[in-house]
């Protein structure tokens, strides 16, 4: 599967559970609850997931470094 997928999906993943614990906590207000649960899980997706973080880069950085065809 593709770093960015999974990296993508587990950001989703942490936030939908940052999001679900909060509101089960009590946390009623929307927006305080998106904002928390949006710093709750950039915190736990740096600290969780660096291997796919560096799995994405690499991948980038090699088809960023790719040298492109030449039209001739």
């Amino acid at each position: 599967m593709h770093p960015v997928l999974v990296y993508t999906a587990s950001r989703i993943g942490l936030f939908a559970v940052a999001f679900g614990v909060l509101y089960l906590l009590g946390l009623q207000n929307w927006l305080l609850l998106i904002v928390v649960s949006f710093v709750i899980s950039g915190i736990a997706s740096y600290v969780l997931l660096s291997k796919q973080r560096d799995a994405v880069s690499t991948r980038i950085s090699d088809k960023v470094d790719r040298p492109k065809p030449s039209d001739d």
